[in-house]
């Protein structure tokens, strides 16, 4: 695939109000959960613990009318709604904290119908991490949207979010010119939600699997936005960005909880994305998901002066690190000049 126009807006560029908040000084910020699947149930959680917020609604229409504390034990004892606009209607000023997808058009609704109703944004969406990589279009018009509404979106999580994009660029303010970026995340699924399996084809003959990842059914979502924002976050020219599937098949069979993958049959995949510049291969960013990983970890190289090489033995759990990374984004977002912004945008720490 080919990408051109990688350098993105500044946030707040072109105008556009601040925050858009009524609350009193040290007030919690209330925040309302769009989705709960397994990220969704983990954001809920972790907001109703979390200092700076107040989880004042949930919805997800599956399980309308279902108590949110017999499905998320710490959290309060919520009602979960079908329809967000009543939820929206006693959290304005808050944050609307959407878990429902993973491609930046299906997501916009939900995102126009809470930055309409007066909340900022902070979802898992993959293509929200870097929208005007993804639509330039679509982008637009969330941007504008929000810039009328003073308030802000930000798409975040573990991966895009930050081990292959925001912490990449954060080692590079020590370093001078970067000639060459590589950095891999190598994942067991027994550590990760059941729903990640399917993405990767679990089980599938090597057949199924070429079948399906050239009908664009199977692999991770965001892995070519994080490009991007390496690009963007390091000042290197990117013209171009490829990305590849390659499956994991298993020698042997394993046991990944109830399931059984016999050997010859696919038990992950490991994909690539590769950024370039004029032919030159400038990021190489490799996602590794897969049964039976004996030696999960992140790791980062920096081909610059000095070189830097991270890696972080057993690599950051990604599903709950998603759910933090929202929940702490959302103090950040509502503070936020109106608009679209990037996790580049954000300042470091929680």
């Amino acid at each position: 695939m080919r990408h051109d126009g990688l350098r993105r807006a500044a946030a707040g560029e072109g105008g556009g109000s601040s925050r858009h908040t009524d609350l009193p000084e040290g007030a919690p910020l209330d925040v309302v959960v769009l989705g709960l699947g397994e990220i969704g149930r983990l954001v809920a959680g972790h907001a109703s613990r979390h200092p700076d917020l107040r989880l004042v609604g949930v919805v997800d229409p599956a399980l309308a009318g279902t108590r949110l504390r017999e499905l998320v034990a710490e959290a309060p004892n919520l009602v979960v709604e079908k329809d967000p606009a009543a939820v929206y209607r006693k959290a304005r000023g808050g944050v609307a904290l959407i878990c429902t997808g993973s491609t930046l058009e299906a997501v916009a609704p939900a995102i126009e119908a809470a930055v309409g109703a007066g909340l900022h944004v902070v979802s898992t969406c993959e293509e929200l991490a870097a929208p005007r990589f993804v639509d330039p279009e679509l982008a637009d018009t969330l941007d504008l949207a929000a810039k009328r509404s003073g308030v802000a979106i930000l798409g975040t999580g573990v991966n895009p979010g930050f081990v292959l994009d925001r912490l990449v660029v954060t080692l590079g303010a020590v370093v001078g010119d970067v000639r060459k970026v590589e950095a891999t995340r190598r994942v067991d699924l027994g550590t990760r939600r059941r729903a990640l399996r399917k993405k990767i084809g679990l089980g599938l003959s090597l057949e199924e699997f070429e079948e399906r990842g050239e009908a664009g059914e199977l692999g991770h979502v965001g892995l070519s936005e994080s490009c991007a924002l390496v690009a963007d976050g390091l000042g290197l020219t990117v013209d171009e960005v490829e990305e590849e599937l390659e499956p994991v098949v298993a020698e042997r069979e394993i046991t990944l909880g109830d399931e059984t993958i016999a050997a010859g049959r696919i038990r992950g995949l490991r994909q690539i994305a590769r950024a370039f510049d004029e032919g030159r291969e400038v990021i190489r960013l490799t996602l590794e998901l897969a049964a039976g990983v004996t030696d999960p970890e992140d790791r980062i190289r920096v081909d610059a002066d000095p070189p830097i090489e991270l890696a972080i033995p057993g690599g950051i759990q990604g599903d709950r690190a998603t759910a933090w990374a929202v929940v702490n984004a959302a103090p950040r977002v509502a503070a936020a000049e109106a608009g679209i912004i990037e996790v580049l945008d954000l300042p470091a720490g929680r």
